[in-house]
This record gives C-alpha cells, structure tokens and sequence, in this order.
C-alpha cells in the first residue's frame, strides 16, 4: 500500500519536472534560435533599440561583441536628403471648401467645432498607438526650457504651467552622463525668442537646426548658430534625423538604426500647417515606431519639412495641462526632467 503510494508521488513529481526541464529547455532553444540563429531580424530590432535608449546599452552589450554592434548599427541608417528648407515653397492658405487630397487631409483639415487653433488625431500602425496634433496657427509655437538651464531640467507639467501653454511636447536630446543625467543641458544650440539660450556639442544623431523663423515657418538645415540667427530662426533646437525635406524623404536603410520605441517627431505641411507627433512605446498596447513609421504617419498627413526630436523615454505630450500619452520615464506621472519643450501659447 505505501509501496503504491511513494510511486504515484514519484510520478506526479517526476511529471513536474519534466514539464519545467521540457519549458526551460523551449526558452533556451528560443532564445538561442532568436539572438544567435540564422535570422537576423530580431536582433538588428534588440540592437539597435538597446543602443538607443542609451540607459539600457548593455541589453545589446551582454549578448554581442562591439564589433558586431557596429556592423548592425551600420546596416541599420538614415540617409538624410541633402538639403536645407526652401521656405518659398510654404504657403498659408485658408480653406474655404472642403477639397481634400484624402482621408488623412480631411482629417487635418476638419477642425473640431469651436477650436480654431489644433486638433487631436489618434494615430496608430503596426504594433504602434499615438496622437498626431494639427496646429493651424504657426506663430504661436514656441520653444521654452526649464528654468535652470545647465542645472538641472524641469518637469513639462511645471514649464506647460509656468508658460501658460496650451500644448506641450519635449524638445531635443540633453547630455545624459552615465544614463544619470538631470536633464539640465542641451545638445547642440537653442534659440529662444532670436537669442541663443545654450550651446552644447550636439549629439551624433544626424539632422541639424529644427526651428521656425520669424515668418513661422520650419526650417531644418545644418548651419551655425549665427547663420541660423543671420537667417531670422526664432526658435530653435539642434536634433535629428531629419525625416524630410522639401518634400523628399529620408532613405531608411533597415530600421533606421533607432529600433523600436517612444518617439516624438515635429512636421509642418506646405498650407502652413504644423504637425506634432507624440508614439507610444515599451507598452503592451504599443510597442513603438521606428524611422519608417515616423515618415509614414507624417508622410500621409501630408508633411512637407519633418524631424525627429528626442524619443524613449523623453516623448511626452500635454494639452491643457493634461498628460495625453503615456510617458515610460518612471518618474512622476512617468515624466522626466527635461531642458527643452516646444510649446503652444
């Protein structure tokens, strides 16, 4: 009787551990057939999003040698058109008929009833979720920054506050020592109101000047800061890559070599129109975009100068106050201290 019994636990038990040594072995064979196996999809995707999120490099530096890390981050670019804005070809106009070019352009141009001055479109792709806002007044685009610039960054709640801004949307990448950083100092150049706020060595992130100039129009170029004052930029941040110009796009070589994850982008069409583009990432119900579906979404609402801005865990978008994406920081409301925003007043 207990001969019986000692064997029928034996078995329940020995049936246990072959169901978790069968499983652990699935994750194994997996894990290997997906980091080390002949396709390289996945891990052109785990490279390129590990080493851009720049906190989270070692994701990719564990499993790969750093030769192998550039030989992925080399088949995975953005070649940028090789122009700078022709403003000329930017023209305000106001739409008296309803004539669309299609579904994205009516979707632009049908306001909401009552707001004459944006629109909120949800947007959304494979495996990526987000809002694209319409700003139909230009001129009331602005870039601000924290208060403690090359101190520390501020909250875009507390700037939205401080400024009395409708909208709020990050600006450019900022010098992050260590993945540690306060978000006190700013890549590259920021003009503010036509003076230089801040100058920084700009990041290796392709692009150049993203800013508007006194006739409110987005200009994106690679030029000094005194040429972009000689020019009449007004407002202004140096990042990139440029997504298009003149209406060309970017070529993207694999994805890009961005990965997947947040991102935030900023557009204007040739009627004048301004895009802001705020993706969600690194959540179950969005993933993420990478540089093809930034051009894609901008592309269909019709986008004529694009560019992308800082992403990851930067991307964050407010309107009245109110957060409307989901931020990944993790800090409060998931937001993270930032030196530049671009604002509508």
């Amino acid at each position: 009787m207990f001969k019986k019994k000692d064997k029928k636990k034996w078995s329940i038990k020995k049936k246990i551990i072959v169901s978790v040594a069968s499983f652990f072995s699935v994750c194994l064979l997996t894990f290997l057939f997906l980091f080390y196996g002949p396709w390289d999809g996945f891990r052109n995707l785990w490279i390129t999003s590990a080493m851009t999120t720049m906190s989270h490099q070692y994701l990719a530096t564990w499993f790969y040698s750093d030769s192998y890390i550039q030989k992925v981050l080399a088949s995975n670019t953005v070649t940028e058109v090789d122009e700078n804005t022709d403003t000329s070809a930017i023209k305000f106009r106001k739409y008296t008929t309803a004539i669309y070019k299609n579904e994205y352009d009516k979707e632009v141009l049908t306001k909401d009833p009552g707001n004459d001055l944006y629109k909120v479109i949800n947007v959304s792709g494979n495996g990526y979720k987000g809002f694209l806002v319409a700003i139909y007044d230009p001129s009331r685009i602005h870039i601000a920054t924290t208060a403690y610039l090359n101190v520390r960054g501020e909250s875009i709640l507390t700037v939205s506050e401080r400024e009395n801004a409708i909208i709020a949307m990050n600006g450019g990448g900022f010098y992050d020592p260590n993945w540690n950083g306060n978000g006190a100092t700013p890549h590259g150049t920021v003009i503010k109101d036509g003076q230089i706020v801040s100058t920084y060595t700009r990041a290796n992130v392709g692009g150049g000047f993203i800013g508007f100039d006194k006739e409110n129009k987005l200009v994106l170029g690679r030029f000094s800061a005194q040429e972009a004052l000689n020019m009449g930029i007004r407002d202004a941040v140096e990042f990139g890559p440029f997504l298009m110009i003149n209406g060309k796009r970017s070529f993207v070589r694999g994805n890009g070599g961005w990965g997947i994850a947040p991102r935030t982008a900023i557009a204007q069409r040739q009627d004048g129109i301004v895009l802001f583009l705020v993706i969600n990432g690194r959540l179950a119900s969005s993933i993420g975009a990478d540089m093809i579906d930034l051009c894609d979404v901008l592309e269909n609402y019709g986008a004529y100068n694009a560019a992308n801005l800082d992403g990851g865990s930067s991307s964050e978008l407010v309107i009245n106050q109110q957060i409307v994406n989901t931020p990944v920081a993790g800090g409060s409301n998931g937001l993270r201290d930032m030196p530049t925003f671009w604002i509508v007043k």
